[in-house]
C-alpha cells in the first residue's frame, strides 16, 4: 500500500512537469517585423511653403498619427499619412479627421502597383542597372532625391536625436508603396544584407558604433552617395559615403524588395 502511494504521487509529479509552462525566458523570442506593401493613404494640404506641411504633419504626429511631408513633383508640399486596407475605410478616417478640424480637404492616394516592378534578387544582380521604369530600386533612389533641399522634421515637438534620418527612409519606402519599420536599428534587422560592393540604387546604408548602436541611415543612390537627413530640421541632402565621417561609421547595407 505504500509504495502505492509513492507511485500515484509520482506519476501526478511527471505528469505535472511535462504540463508546465516554461519559464519566459525558455519561450519563443517574438519575430521581427516583416516588410509589407502600404496600403490606402490620406494626403492633405497643398502648401507653396514647406513650414505650413511642417506644420501640419507636426499637429497630426502630435495626435499619434504617424504623418510626414513631401514635395511633388510640381513643387507643392503636401502631406501623407495612415496605412489603410481598403478605400473605404480610409475614407471613413480622412472624413472624422476633416469633421474635428484636423484637416480640409483631402485625397486618397491608392497602393503602388508592385507587380509592374522587377524583382532584384539579394545574392547577385541579376537585372538591368540604372534608372529603368520597373526597376524599384532606380524609383526609389529617384523618389529620395525628389527630398533634397527640405528642412526635415519628424515626429513634430516630440522627436528624439536619430530619428528624423529614420523618419526620412521610412516616408521615401512608404511613397514607393513599401512599409519599413520605424527606427534605423529595426529597419537594419528587418532588411536583407548586401555587400558593400553589391550596393544599388533603393537600397539603405547604415552607420553608428557596432550593428547594436545604429545611429544613422540614408538612402543609397549609386555612385558612392546617399540621400540622407543628416540632423533635425537640417535639410535633405546627398553625401558621399566615402567621406571619412561615413566611412568610419559604416556598418552595412541592406535591401527591402
Amino acid at each position: 500500500m505504500h509504495r502505492t502511494g509513492l507511485f500515484i504521487i509520482l506519476l501526478i509529479f511527471i505528469i505535472s512537469c511535462g504540463t508546465h509552462t516554461p519559464p519566459r525566458h525558455y519561450r519563443s523570442a517574438p519575430k521581427p517585423k516583416k516588410i509589407n506593401t502600404a496600403g490606402y493613404a490620406i494626403q492633405a494640404g497643398a502648401f507653396s511653403q514647406v513650414k505650413n506641411a511642417e506644420t501640419l504633419a507636426g499637429k497630426l504626429q502630435n495626435k499619434g498619427i504617424d504623418a510626414f511631408y513631401f514635395r511633388k513633383p510640381d513643387g507643392i508640399f503636401v502631406v501623407r499619412f495612415g496605412d489603410f486596407s481598403d478605400i473605404d475605410q480610409a475614407k471613413r478616417y480622412a472624413l472624422k479627421l476633416k469633421n474635428e478640424g484636423v484637416i480640409d480637404a483631402y485625397y486618397i492616394a491608392p497602393p503602388v502597383d508592385m507587380q509592374k516592378y522587377t524583382p532584384r534578387s539579394v545574392e547577385k544582380k541579376t537585372y538591368e542597372p540604372k534608372k529603368r521604369d520597373d526597376d524599384l530600386g532606380a524609383v526609389i533612389a529617384q523618389t529620395a532625391e525628389r527630398f533634397i533641399g527640405i528642412p526635415y522634421k519628424w515626429g513634430g515637438n516630440t522627436v528624439v536625436d536619430g530619428l528624423d534620418c529614420s523618419g526620412f527612409s521610412k516616408a521615401v519606402y512608404n511613397l514607393c508603396g513599401i512599409n519599413i519599420p520605424r527606427t534605423a536599428h529595426e529597419q537594419y534587422n528587418a532588411g536583407d544584407g548586401i555587400d558593400k560592393a553589391d550596393m544599388d540604387e533603393g537600397d539603405l546604408v547604415f552607420f553608428g558604433e557596432s550593428k547594436n548602436r545604429i545611429t544613422h541611415v540614408g538612402v543609397y543612390v549609386g555612385n558612392g552617395k546617399m540621400v540622407h537627413a543628416p540632423k533635425r530640421g537640417d535639410d535633405i541632402k546627398i553625401a558621399k559615403i566615402s567621406d571619412a565621417y561615413f566611412a568610419n561609421r559604416f556598418i552595412g547595407a541592406r535591401r527591402y524588395f
